[in-house]
């Protein structure tokens, strides 16, 4: 699946503007049908990857409390076998009706005519994606979260989207040891207790083994 913030990420080829802001389907929601419709379709050509698989193992193997919180718009998580999970931005095949204030199932293109399935109306369906200077899904509880972990692992970030990028100190702050497990060290290297870096379909795996094993880590 393409990300969006790595060097030859989609970030760096779409202006963020023009298809991921309120203001930018206020002006051509045409152009952002288009865009998340392609989203939407490249999904039937990707699959989990060996951390996907990884955290869904830890889930089923864990015996504590469990919260994978995910930035990513796409459904990987869940085709892995992951269920206790939260999007913070949305997801790709999901979308909102400003009209009622519903969500619902989405998998087929969307236009200006798409229908709402529960109220009817047209013309008032938008991808189901937090955009820039929007508010992030369930904060409430991935605060109560940060507020009572022991442990704190960040995968695969920049550091520089927030607030996600604030958990790590919101987390250490609650007493939770932190970890990075990242291909190089992000802009919060800083913040955390310990460090992991490589390819995420070899470390992930790894560390999971080793928590499920009851090492330290």
């Amino acid at each position: 699946m393409e990300t969006f913030r790595d060097r030859r990420g989609i970030w760096s080829r779409v202006d963020h503007n023009e298809v991921a802001t309120p203001q930018g389907f206020a002006r051509n929601p045409a152009k952002v049908y288009d865009f998340y419709n392609e989203r939407r379709r490249n999904l039937r050509d990707v699959y989990p990857n060996a951390a996907h698989h990884a955290l869904a193992r830890l889930e089923a193997g864990f015996k504590g409390r469990f919260l994978l919180v995910t930035q990513n718009v796409d459904d990987l998580h869940e085709s892995a076998g992951s269920r206790k999970l939260v999007h913070m931005h949305g997801e790709l095949r999901s979308a909102l009706c400003q009209g009622c204030g519903r969500r619902c199932r989405w998998e087929r293109d969307m236009d200006i005519d798409s229908e709402c399935p529960h109220c009817g109306l047209r013309g008032r369906m938008r991808p189901d994606i937090v955009w820039f200077g929007e508010f992030p899904y369930h904060m409430d509880e991935i605060h109560a979260a940060l507020a009572t972990a022991d442990l704190f692992v960040a995968i695969g970030t920049s550091g520089s989207v927030y607030p996600a990028a604030a958990f790590v100190k919101e987390a250490r702050m609650n007493g939770a040891r932190t970890i990075e497990l990242n291909l190089e060290p992000s802009d919060l290297i800083g913040d955390f207790d310990d460090a992991i870096h490589g390819k995420a379909s070899e470390i992930v795996p790894a560390f999971v083994d080793r928590i499920l094993a009851g090492e330290p880590v």
